[in-house]
Protein backbone atom coordinates (compact mmCIF):
# COMPACT_ATOMS: atom_id res chain seq x y z
CA UNK A 1 0.00 0.00 0.00
CA UNK A 2 2.85 2.00 0.38
CA UNK A 3 3.58 2.12 -3.37
CA UNK A 4 0.27 3.11 -3.97
CA UNK A 5 0.57 6.07 -1.22
CA UNK A 6 4.30 7.06 -3.15
CA UNK A 7 2.20 6.89 -6.52
CA UNK A 8 -0.52 9.30 -5.53
CA UNK A 9 1.99 11.74 -3.93
CA UNK A 10 4.14 11.84 -7.03
CA UNK A 11 0.59 12.35 -9.32
CA UNK A 12 -1.16 14.91 -7.14
CA UNK A 13 -0.20 17.65 -9.38
CA UNK A 14 -1.36 16.14 -12.85
CA UNK A 15 -4.97 14.81 -10.60
CA UNK A 16 -5.95 18.65 -10.15
CA UNK A 17 -5.36 19.18 -14.02
CA UNK A 18 -7.58 16.52 -14.70
CA UNK A 19 -10.04 17.62 -12.68
CA UNK A 20 -9.70 20.88 -13.86
CA UNK A 21 -10.60 19.95 -17.62
CA UNK A 22 -13.37 18.20 -15.64
CA UNK A 23 -14.83 21.13 -13.71
CA UNK A 24 -14.52 23.36 -17.14
CA UNK A 25 -17.67 21.06 -18.90
CA UNK A 26 -20.52 22.94 -17.98
CA UNK A 27 -22.90 19.57 -17.36
CA UNK A 28 -26.30 21.42 -16.24
CA UNK A 29 -28.71 18.36 -16.69
CA UNK A 30 -31.43 20.87 -15.36
CA UNK A 31 -31.22 23.15 -17.92
CA UNK A 32 -31.77 21.25 -21.78
CA UNK A 33 -29.73 24.45 -22.99
CA UNK A 34 -26.62 22.09 -21.91
CA UNK A 35 -27.76 18.96 -23.40
CA UNK A 36 -24.33 18.75 -24.94
CA UNK A 37 -21.95 19.71 -22.76
CA UNK A 38 -24.01 16.51 -20.17
CA UNK A 39 -23.25 14.23 -22.87
CA UNK A 40 -19.64 15.20 -23.31
CA UNK A 41 -18.91 15.08 -19.83
CA UNK A 42 -20.31 11.34 -19.95
CA UNK A 43 -17.58 10.91 -22.53
CA UNK A 44 -14.90 12.39 -20.77
CA UNK A 45 -15.52 10.84 -17.43
CA UNK A 46 -16.04 7.16 -19.76
CA UNK A 47 -12.45 8.21 -21.29
CA UNK A 48 -11.03 8.77 -17.81
CA UNK A 49 -12.29 5.68 -16.45
CA UNK A 50 -10.87 3.40 -19.29
CA UNK A 51 -7.23 5.00 -18.93
CA UNK A 52 -7.56 4.11 -15.34
CA UNK A 53 -7.57 0.89 -15.82
CA UNK A 54 -11.12 -0.19 -15.98
CA UNK A 55 -12.53 -2.63 -18.40
CA UNK A 56 -16.26 -3.24 -20.42
CA UNK A 57 -16.07 0.64 -20.04
CA UNK A 58 -19.80 1.48 -21.64
CA UNK A 59 -21.57 4.83 -21.63
CA UNK A 60 -25.37 3.43 -21.33
CA UNK A 61 -27.87 5.26 -22.75
CA UNK A 62 -31.27 5.81 -20.62
CA UNK A 63 -34.69 7.66 -21.18
CA UNK A 64 -32.60 10.69 -19.74
CA UNK A 65 -28.73 11.09 -19.79
CA UNK A 66 -26.40 8.26 -19.87
CA UNK A 67 -24.68 6.22 -16.90
CA UNK A 68 -21.31 5.62 -17.62
CA UNK A 69 -20.56 1.83 -16.25
CA UNK A 70 -17.17 0.52 -16.05
CA UNK A 71 -15.58 -2.55 -14.20
CA UNK A 72 -12.43 -4.41 -12.99
CA UNK A 73 -12.83 -8.11 -11.94
CA UNK A 74 -10.03 -9.89 -10.78
CA UNK A 75 -11.72 -12.76 -9.18
CA UNK A 76 -15.54 -13.85 -9.26
CA UNK A 77 -14.61 -15.20 -5.49
CA UNK A 78 -13.51 -12.09 -4.18
CA UNK A 79 -15.82 -8.96 -2.80
CA UNK A 80 -16.91 -6.51 -5.05
CA UNK A 81 -17.60 -2.78 -4.17
CA UNK A 82 -19.74 -0.80 -6.33
CA UNK A 83 -18.73 3.08 -6.48
CA UNK A 84 -21.23 5.53 -6.95
CA UNK A 85 -21.07 9.44 -8.17
CA UNK A 86 -22.73 11.81 -10.32
CA UNK A 87 -21.50 13.93 -12.81
CA UNK A 88 -24.00 16.22 -13.74
CA UNK A 89 -24.12 19.54 -11.51
CA UNK A 90 -26.09 22.44 -10.66
CA UNK A 91 -27.05 25.69 -12.57
CA UNK A 92 -25.04 28.56 -11.60
CA UNK A 93 -27.14 30.65 -10.87
CA UNK A 94 -26.98 33.73 -9.64
CA UNK A 95 -23.75 34.86 -11.80
CA UNK A 96 -22.95 38.05 -10.82
CA UNK A 97 -22.51 36.47 -7.13
CA UNK A 98 -19.42 33.87 -8.56
CA UNK A 99 -15.83 35.91 -7.54
CA UNK A 100 -14.90 34.15 -10.83
CA UNK A 101 -16.93 32.38 -13.55
CA UNK A 102 -18.28 28.95 -12.27
CA UNK A 103 -16.58 26.64 -15.36
CA UNK A 104 -13.01 28.60 -14.77
CA UNK A 105 -11.72 26.31 -12.20
CA UNK A 106 -8.99 28.08 -10.18
CA UNK A 107 -7.42 27.31 -6.49
CA UNK A 108 -7.17 30.10 -3.83
CA UNK A 109 -6.48 30.01 -0.29
CA UNK A 110 -9.20 30.83 2.72
CA UNK A 111 -9.34 30.47 6.27
CA UNK A 112 -10.41 26.66 6.46
CA UNK A 113 -8.40 25.71 3.33
CA UNK A 114 -4.78 27.21 4.24
CA UNK A 115 -3.43 24.70 1.47
CA UNK A 116 -5.82 26.03 -1.19
CA UNK A 117 -9.14 25.02 -2.30
CA UNK A 118 -10.85 24.41 -6.14
CA UNK A 119 -13.44 26.84 -6.94
CA UNK A 120 -15.41 25.94 -9.89
CA UNK A 121 -19.53 24.65 -9.57
CA UNK A 122 -19.32 20.77 -9.37
CA UNK A 123 -15.99 20.86 -7.78
CA UNK A 124 -17.37 19.40 -4.45
CA UNK A 125 -21.09 18.16 -5.83
CA UNK A 126 -19.84 15.95 -7.12
CA UNK A 127 -17.06 15.73 -9.76
CA UNK A 128 -14.25 16.58 -7.68
CA UNK A 129 -15.74 13.73 -5.06
CA UNK A 130 -16.02 10.82 -7.17
CA UNK A 131 -12.95 12.14 -9.51
CA UNK A 132 -10.44 11.01 -6.33
CA UNK A 133 -12.44 7.11 -6.71
CA UNK A 134 -10.98 7.21 -10.10
CA UNK A 135 -7.77 8.45 -9.03
CA UNK A 136 -7.39 5.95 -6.51
CA UNK A 137 -8.45 3.19 -8.67
CA UNK A 138 -5.91 4.36 -10.82
CA UNK A 139 -2.99 4.51 -8.52
CA UNK A 140 -3.92 0.87 -7.11
CA UNK A 141 -4.08 -0.51 -11.05
CA UNK A 142 -0.69 1.23 -11.11
CA UNK A 143 0.84 -0.50 -8.36
CA UNK A 144 -1.23 -3.61 -8.09
CA UNK A 145 -2.82 -2.71 -5.28
CA UNK A 146 -6.60 -3.86 -5.93
CA UNK A 147 -7.57 -5.97 -3.51
CA UNK A 148 -11.09 -6.93 -4.49
CA UNK A 149 -13.50 -6.45 -7.66
CA UNK A 150 -14.72 -3.09 -8.53
CA UNK A 151 -17.45 -1.53 -10.25
CA UNK A 152 -18.18 2.03 -11.63
CA UNK A 153 -21.81 3.41 -11.76
CA UNK A 154 -21.57 7.35 -13.12
CA UNK A 155 -24.77 9.19 -13.61
CA UNK A 156 -26.26 12.33 -15.36
CA UNK A 157 -29.37 12.59 -13.50
CA UNK A 158 -28.73 13.11 -9.91
CA UNK A 159 -29.45 16.98 -9.77
CA UNK A 160 -32.94 16.57 -11.19
CA UNK A 161 -34.30 13.43 -9.21
CA UNK A 162 -31.90 10.56 -10.53
CA UNK A 163 -35.37 9.82 -13.04
CA UNK A 164 -33.40 7.32 -14.95
CA UNK A 165 -31.38 5.14 -12.49
CA UNK A 166 -33.92 3.10 -10.31
CA UNK A 167 -34.98 1.86 -14.04
CA UNK A 168 -31.41 1.03 -14.94
CA UNK A 169 -30.26 -0.48 -11.61
CA UNK A 170 -33.75 -2.64 -12.17
CA UNK A 171 -33.02 -3.43 -15.40
CA UNK A 172 -29.17 -4.58 -14.69
CA UNK A 173 -29.37 -6.56 -11.38
CA UNK A 174 -26.86 -9.04 -12.64
CA UNK A 175 -24.26 -6.17 -14.10
CA UNK A 176 -24.57 -4.50 -11.03
CA UNK A 177 -24.15 -7.14 -8.13
CA UNK A 178 -21.92 -6.14 -5.55
CA UNK A 179 -21.88 -7.29 -2.03
CA UNK A 180 -21.33 -2.94 -0.81
CA UNK A 181 -21.49 0.45 -2.70
CA UNK A 182 -19.07 3.24 -1.66
CA UNK A 183 -20.31 6.66 -2.04
CA UNK A 184 -18.67 10.29 -1.73
CA UNK A 185 -21.65 12.56 -1.99
CA UNK A 186 -21.61 13.75 1.56
CA UNK A 187 -19.38 15.91 3.73
CA UNK A 188 -16.94 15.47 7.12
CA UNK A 189 -17.79 17.48 10.49
CA UNK A 190 -14.67 18.74 10.16
CA UNK A 191 -11.06 18.36 8.75
CA UNK A 192 -9.76 18.54 12.44
CA UNK A 193 -12.78 16.12 13.53
CA UNK A 194 -13.52 13.33 10.68
CA UNK A 195 -16.65 11.27 10.28
CA UNK A 196 -18.29 8.76 8.47
CA UNK A 197 -21.99 9.80 7.60
CA UNK A 198 -24.23 6.65 8.79
CA UNK A 199 -27.42 8.22 8.32
CA UNK A 200 -29.54 10.33 5.83
CA UNK A 201 -33.12 11.81 6.36
CA UNK A 202 -35.18 10.93 3.91
CA UNK A 203 -37.86 13.83 1.77
CA UNK A 204 -41.47 14.47 1.18
CA UNK A 205 -41.33 17.55 -1.19
CA UNK A 206 -44.41 19.31 -2.09
CA UNK A 207 -46.34 22.00 -4.16
CA UNK A 208 -49.09 24.03 -2.50
CA UNK A 209 -51.55 26.50 -4.26
CA UNK A 210 -54.52 28.50 -2.86
CA UNK A 211 -57.01 30.45 -5.10
CA UNK A 212 -59.60 32.99 -4.10
CA UNK A 213 -61.51 35.20 -6.43
CA UNK A 214 -61.72 33.94 -9.99
CA UNK A 215 -59.13 36.75 -11.30
CA UNK A 216 -56.75 39.28 -9.58
CA UNK A 217 -58.74 42.17 -8.13
CA UNK A 218 -58.15 46.08 -7.61
CA UNK A 219 -57.04 46.18 -4.28
CA UNK A 220 -58.90 49.58 -3.71
CA UNK A 221 -62.36 48.26 -5.04
CA UNK A 222 -62.05 44.91 -3.30
CA UNK A 223 -59.75 45.06 -0.75
CA UNK A 224 -60.92 44.29 2.88
CA UNK A 225 -64.01 42.06 1.80
CA UNK A 226 -62.26 39.33 0.02
CA UNK A 227 -60.06 36.53 1.19
CA UNK A 228 -56.16 37.67 -0.10
CA UNK A 229 -54.96 34.17 -0.99
CA UNK A 230 -51.07 35.54 -0.21
CA UNK A 231 -52.06 36.06 3.35
CA UNK A 232 -54.46 32.84 3.94
CA UNK A 233 -51.12 30.76 2.67
CA UNK A 234 -49.04 32.70 5.17
CA UNK A 235 -51.61 31.85 7.77
CA UNK A 236 -51.46 28.17 6.97
CA UNK A 237 -47.91 27.84 6.79
CA UNK A 238 -47.72 29.50 10.12
CA UNK A 239 -50.01 26.77 11.28
CA UNK A 240 -47.77 24.02 10.57
CA UNK A 241 -45.15 24.64 13.00
CA UNK A 242 -45.92 25.64 16.37
CA UNK A 243 -43.64 27.77 18.88
CA UNK A 244 -42.10 24.64 20.47
CA UNK A 245 -40.56 24.11 16.98
CA UNK A 246 -43.00 21.12 16.55
CA UNK A 247 -44.72 20.17 13.62
CA UNK A 248 -48.44 20.43 14.40
CA UNK A 249 -49.25 17.72 11.31
CA UNK A 250 -51.93 14.68 12.86
CA UNK A 251 -49.68 11.87 13.15
CA UNK A 252 -46.53 13.31 11.90
CA UNK A 253 -44.36 11.91 14.47
CA UNK A 254 -46.46 8.62 14.35
CA UNK A 255 -43.50 6.44 12.92
CA UNK A 256 -40.43 8.54 13.68
CA UNK A 257 -37.47 6.56 15.23
CA UNK A 258 -36.69 6.70 18.96
CA UNK A 259 -32.72 7.26 19.21
CA UNK A 260 -31.41 5.82 22.04
CA UNK A 261 -29.62 8.07 24.96
CA UNK A 262 -26.25 5.83 24.50
CA UNK A 263 -26.63 6.92 20.97
CA UNK A 264 -27.22 10.45 21.05
CA UNK A 265 -24.65 10.88 23.87
CA UNK A 266 -22.20 9.76 20.81
CA UNK A 267 -23.40 12.00 18.27
CA UNK A 268 -23.16 14.67 20.60
CA UNK A 269 -19.27 13.98 21.02
CA UNK A 270 -18.94 15.80 18.38
CA UNK A 271 -17.86 19.20 18.88
CA UNK A 272 -20.87 21.38 18.52
CA UNK A 273 -20.01 25.01 17.97
CA UNK A 274 -23.00 27.01 18.81
CA UNK A 275 -21.19 30.64 18.38
CA UNK A 276 -19.57 28.92 15.09
CA UNK A 277 -22.43 27.82 13.36
CA UNK A 278 -24.27 30.91 13.85
CA UNK A 279 -21.08 32.73 12.76
CA UNK A 280 -20.87 30.50 9.92
CA UNK A 281 -24.50 31.86 8.40
CA UNK A 282 -24.09 35.32 9.62
CA UNK A 283 -27.18 34.50 12.29
CA UNK A 284 -27.48 36.14 15.88
CA UNK A 285 -29.32 33.15 17.20
CA UNK A 286 -30.99 29.11 16.27
CA UNK A 287 -33.89 28.15 17.02
CA UNK A 288 -35.68 24.43 16.15
CA UNK A 289 -37.73 21.74 17.96
CA UNK A 290 -37.79 22.13 22.09
CA UNK A 291 -35.62 19.74 24.18
CA UNK A 292 -32.93 18.69 20.76
CA UNK A 293 -29.27 20.08 20.19
CA UNK A 294 -28.20 21.38 17.02
CA UNK A 295 -26.59 18.44 15.69
CA UNK A 296 -30.15 16.62 16.60
CA UNK A 297 -32.22 18.86 15.03
CA UNK A 298 -30.22 18.30 11.83
CA UNK A 299 -29.94 14.77 11.79
CA UNK A 300 -32.16 12.32 13.89
CA UNK A 301 -35.42 14.68 13.79
CA UNK A 302 -37.70 15.51 10.96
CA UNK A 303 -38.08 18.84 10.00
CA UNK A 304 -40.39 20.97 7.54
CA UNK A 305 -39.41 24.22 5.31
CA UNK A 306 -41.06 26.60 2.98
CA UNK A 307 -38.61 26.49 0.25
CA UNK A 308 -40.14 29.13 -1.96
CA UNK A 309 -43.69 31.38 -1.95
CA UNK A 310 -45.09 33.65 -4.56
CA UNK A 311 -48.01 35.37 -6.06
CA UNK A 312 -49.74 38.57 -6.99
CA UNK A 313 -47.00 40.86 -8.91
CA UNK A 314 -43.41 41.00 -8.45
CA UNK A 315 -42.48 43.14 -11.15
CA UNK A 316 -40.98 46.71 -11.19
CA UNK A 317 -42.86 49.15 -9.72
CA UNK A 318 -46.35 49.03 -8.25
CA UNK A 319 -49.39 47.20 -9.31
CA UNK A 320 -52.38 47.32 -6.88
CA UNK A 321 -53.61 44.18 -6.85
CA UNK A 322 -55.34 41.41 -4.69
CA UNK A 323 -53.89 37.71 -6.24
CA UNK A 324 -56.29 35.28 -7.54
CA UNK A 325 -54.30 32.75 -6.46
CA UNK A 326 -50.55 32.22 -4.37
CA UNK A 327 -47.92 29.14 -4.09
CA UNK A 328 -45.37 27.47 -2.17
CA UNK A 329 -43.24 25.04 -2.43
CA UNK A 330 -42.64 22.84 1.05
CA UNK A 331 -40.27 19.93 1.86
CA UNK A 332 -39.91 17.78 5.03
CA UNK A 333 -36.88 15.74 5.76
CA UNK A 334 -37.95 12.52 7.01
CA UNK A 335 -35.72 10.12 9.27
CA UNK A 336 -36.49 6.30 9.57
CA UNK A 337 -39.39 4.92 9.52
CA UNK A 338 -40.96 7.68 8.03
CA UNK A 339 -41.82 7.34 4.24
CA UNK A 340 -42.62 9.98 1.58
CA UNK A 341 -45.66 8.43 0.71
CA UNK A 342 -47.01 8.31 4.41
CA UNK A 343 -45.51 11.98 5.04
CA UNK A 344 -47.16 13.79 1.46
CA UNK A 345 -50.35 12.07 2.56
CA UNK A 346 -50.99 13.24 5.95
CA UNK A 347 -49.45 16.94 4.35
CA UNK A 348 -52.10 16.92 2.09
CA UNK A 349 -54.93 16.16 4.91
CA UNK A 350 -53.83 18.51 7.37
CA UNK A 351 -53.26 21.61 4.86
CA UNK A 352 -56.87 20.66 3.43
CA UNK A 353 -57.84 20.66 6.69
CA UNK A 354 -56.94 23.94 8.26
CA UNK A 355 -58.06 25.84 5.19
CA UNK A 356 -60.51 28.74 5.52
CA UNK A 357 -64.05 27.45 3.35
CA UNK A 358 -63.81 30.61 1.19
CA UNK A 359 -60.42 29.27 -0.90
CA UNK A 360 -59.90 26.57 -2.37
CA UNK A 361 -56.14 24.58 -1.80
CA UNK A 362 -54.03 22.26 -4.12
CA UNK A 363 -51.48 19.63 -3.01
CA UNK A 364 -49.08 18.39 -5.72
CA UNK A 365 -46.71 16.16 -4.89
CA UNK A 366 -43.02 16.24 -6.41
CA UNK A 367 -40.33 13.95 -5.48
CA UNK A 368 -39.43 12.10 -2.68
CA UNK A 369 -37.23 9.44 -0.70
CA UNK A 370 -36.69 7.02 2.01
CA UNK A 371 -34.19 8.07 4.64
CA UNK A 372 -30.78 5.56 5.31
CA UNK A 373 -28.78 4.38 8.01
CA UNK A 374 -25.62 2.13 8.12
CA UNK A 375 -25.12 0.51 11.71
CA UNK A 376 -21.54 1.18 13.16
CA UNK A 377 -21.18 -2.33 14.07
CA UNK A 378 -20.83 -3.11 10.15
CA UNK A 379 -17.89 -4.54 8.37
CA UNK A 380 -18.20 -1.44 5.32
CA UNK A 381 -18.88 1.22 8.62
CA UNK A 382 -15.55 -0.01 10.02
CA UNK A 383 -13.45 -0.28 7.39
CA UNK A 384 -14.47 3.04 5.86
CA UNK A 385 -13.84 4.48 9.79
CA UNK A 386 -9.99 2.61 10.01
CA UNK A 387 -8.88 3.79 6.66
CA UNK A 388 -9.60 7.43 7.63
CA UNK A 389 -7.87 7.08 10.53
CA UNK A 390 -5.00 6.40 8.80
CA UNK A 391 -4.78 9.05 6.73
CA UNK A 392 -6.40 11.77 8.85
CA UNK A 393 -4.25 10.60 12.02
CA UNK A 394 -7.54 10.73 14.13
CA UNK A 395 -10.16 9.24 15.74
CA UNK A 396 -13.66 8.85 12.93
CA UNK A 397 -16.85 9.29 14.81
CA UNK A 398 -20.04 8.14 13.30
CA UNK A 399 -22.12 11.00 11.84
CA UNK A 400 -25.63 11.28 10.76
CA UNK A 401 -26.19 13.89 7.88
CA UNK A 402 -29.11 16.21 7.67
CA UNK A 403 -29.54 15.88 3.84
CA UNK A 404 -31.36 12.87 1.57
CA UNK A 405 -29.50 10.68 -1.32
CA UNK A 406 -32.77 8.77 -1.94
CA UNK A 407 -30.76 6.25 -3.85
CA UNK A 408 -29.12 4.63 -1.02
CA UNK A 409 -32.73 3.28 -0.09
CA UNK A 410 -33.13 1.79 -3.85
CA UNK A 411 -29.72 0.68 -3.85
CA UNK A 412 -29.92 -1.54 -0.82
CA UNK A 413 -33.60 -2.57 -2.02
CA UNK A 414 -32.59 -3.51 -5.16
CA UNK A 415 -29.02 -4.68 -4.90
CA UNK A 416 -28.74 -5.96 -1.58
CA UNK A 417 -25.97 -3.73 -0.66
CA UNK A 418 -25.15 -1.52 2.15
CA UNK A 419 -23.77 1.82 0.49
CA UNK A 420 -21.13 3.61 2.88
CA UNK A 421 -21.42 6.98 2.05
CA UNK A 422 -17.39 8.27 3.03
CA UNK A 423 -17.69 11.90 2.35
CA UNK A 424 -14.86 14.16 2.52
CA UNK A 425 -16.20 17.84 1.38
CA UNK A 426 -17.29 20.15 3.98
CA UNK A 427 -20.59 21.45 4.70
CA UNK A 428 -19.26 24.84 4.37
CA UNK A 429 -18.31 23.84 0.85
CA UNK A 430 -21.22 26.21 -0.87
CA UNK A 431 -22.46 23.11 -2.75
CA UNK A 432 -25.60 24.46 -4.94
CA UNK A 433 -24.89 28.10 -4.13
CA UNK A 434 -22.07 30.58 -5.73
CA UNK A 435 -18.70 30.04 -5.56
CA UNK A 436 -18.74 26.01 -4.71
CA UNK A 437 -15.36 24.89 -3.74
CA UNK A 438 -13.52 21.94 -2.48
CA UNK A 439 -10.33 21.70 -0.44
CA UNK A 440 -7.09 20.22 -2.10
CA UNK A 441 -6.55 19.03 1.52
CA UNK A 442 -9.73 17.39 1.34
CA UNK A 443 -9.39 15.84 -2.35
CA UNK A 444 -6.05 14.35 -1.65
CA UNK A 445 -7.60 12.80 1.76
CA UNK A 446 -10.21 10.93 -0.56
CA UNK A 447 -7.46 9.68 -3.18
CA UNK A 448 -5.20 8.31 0.23
CA UNK A 449 -8.20 7.13 1.90
CA UNK A 450 -9.87 4.69 -1.03
CA UNK A 451 -7.41 2.55 -1.32
CA UNK A 452 -7.17 1.36 2.24
CA UNK A 453 -11.20 1.29 2.42
CA UNK A 454 -10.29 -1.38 -0.05
CA UNK A 455 -7.69 -3.18 2.01
CA UNK A 456 -9.36 -2.91 5.15
CA UNK A 457 -12.87 -4.04 3.71
CA UNK A 458 -11.60 -7.69 1.80
CA UNK A 459 -9.63 -8.30 5.46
Amino acid sequence: MQETLNYINENKQRFVDELFELLRIPSISADPAYKEDVLKCADVVAAHLKNAGADNVEVCQTKGYPIVFGEKILDKNLPTVLVYGHYDVQPADPLELWKKPPFEPYIEKTELHPEGAIFARGSADDKGQFFMHLKAFEAMMKTNALPCNVKFILEGEEEVGSVSLGDFVNENKEKLSCDCILISDTHIYSNEQPTVTTGLRGLSYVEVEVEGPNRDLHSGLYGGAVPNPIHVLSRMIAKLIDEDGHITIDGFYDNVETVSDTERAEMNKLKDNPEEFKKSIGLNGVEGEKGYTTLERTSIRPTLDCNGIWGGYIGEGAKTVIPSKAFAKISMRLVPYQTPAEITEKFTRYFEKIAPENVKVKVTPHHGGMPYVLPTDTKEFLAAKKAMESTFGKEVLPYRGGGSIPITAMFEQVLGAKSVLMGFGLDSDAIHSPNEHYGLFNFYKGIESIPLFFENYVK
